[in-house]
């Protein structure tokens, strides 16, 4: 629930279907308004299932040397650069995955290294030599999206999430953006009481539960404004900026 004060101290923003809109870029007015923020003082951090290498261009343009959250909370960053934590998803489990996707495919998979990105495209010969962050599946045949999703249910030791209605996202058990915002907070010497947590899918969902006010885009999933305590404009009408104007920077 929000915190009575008004007073919040870290904004976690969600990259895609939240920050960018569908050209994958920050509008002049979000950018505009996630500066006012960052002005006044507070923390401003990248929350995304994406790779440090690909979201990395968002923080620079908007001049951050802030924490940042990457691949679900598999990494977190002090500030661009400089790693704070990483947690990885064992390559028994990642061999698991794989031949699931393997097994069915029609669909589109995905997996993050420390180092790199493979995908059905392009594997790997030797899983086991990697360090694995991540893995992914993504398909619109639902019926297909639902068999995979079962049989994933079925390995012990993972974290289930999305960040569309059409993919599935896979860290180790434990390993959320909301457990990396703890870690942020700890570091920083905040509570999640301070923090408020934007974003539009289901890796967002325990951010948002958790945070002192969860905020889901108006194009986030049923199940994310359900746990949100406000729901703010759609990421191509700049709602992370009515967020920051209604919410954060409110006197």
């Amino acid at each position: 629930m929000a915190n009575q004060t008004g007073q919040y101290k870290l904004l976690a923003l969600d990259l895609d279907g939240t920050l960018l809109n569908d050209r994958s870029e920050i509008s002049e007015t979000n950018a505009e308004w996630v500066k006012r923020a960052a002005d006044a003082g507070i923390t401003v951090c990248v929350s995304t299932g994406r790779g440090f290498v690909s979201a990395l261009p968002f923080a620079d343009q908007l001049g951050l040397e802030t924490p940042m959250i990457t691949v679900n909370g598999g990494e977190i960053w002090t500030k661009p650069h400089s790693i704070h934590k990483r947690t990885l998803l064992a390559a028994d489990k990642v061999m698991k995955l794989h031949a699931i996707a393997e097994r069915h495919g029609e669909a589109w998979f995905w997996a993050y290294t420390t180092q790199a990105i493979y995908n059905k495209e392009r594997w790997v010969d030797d899983t086991p030599s990697h360090d694995w962050l991540k893995f992914g599946y993504y398909t619109e045949d639902t019926a297909l999206l639902g068999s995979i999703l079962e049989q994933v249910r079925a390995i012990e030791g993972l974290e289930l999430s999305n960040s569309s209605p059409y993919n599935i996202e896979i860290n180790p058990a434990g390993v959320s953006k909301a457990s990396a915002l703890r870690e942020v907070c700890r570091m920083n010497g905040f509570e999640m009481s301070e923090v408020v947590a934007v974003g539009d899918s289901l890796n967002d969902i325990a951010a948002i539960r958790e945070a002192g006010l969860g905020v889901a885009m108006g194009n986030a999933q049923d199940d994310v404004k359900a746990a949100a305590d406000v729901v703010t404009g759609h990421h191509q009408e700049d709602g992370v900026a009515q967020a920051i104007r209604n919410y954060v920077l409110r006197d």
